[in-house]
């Protein structure tokens, strides 16, 4: 099994938001303030959501937005 989270930009504190509609009802939505904390989250959430069933084979995020890097020559410091 394959589960599939949509991944949203946070406009609030400028992280993301994942959320997975169980078919079956229920599901699990959870946040974090990068993408390394996102990806942490959801491996977390998804652990305690099957803790009495079958746990998902692969975990996948769709990015509902695609995000936008910054170019490095806007990154530096005037």
């Amino acid at each position: 099994m394959q589960i599939t989270f949509e991944l949203t930009p946070c406009e609030e504190t400028g992280g993301y938001v994942a959320r997975w509609d169980d078919p079956a009802g229920g599901g699990i939505c959870t946040q974090g303030d990068s993408f390394a904390e996102i990806d942490e989250m959801v491996r977390d959430a998804v652990t305690g959501y099957f803790t009495d069933r079958e746990k998902p084979v692969s975990i996948r995020l769709h990015f509902v937005r695609d995000p936008e890097l910054v170019p490095v020559s806007s990154c530096r410091a005037m």
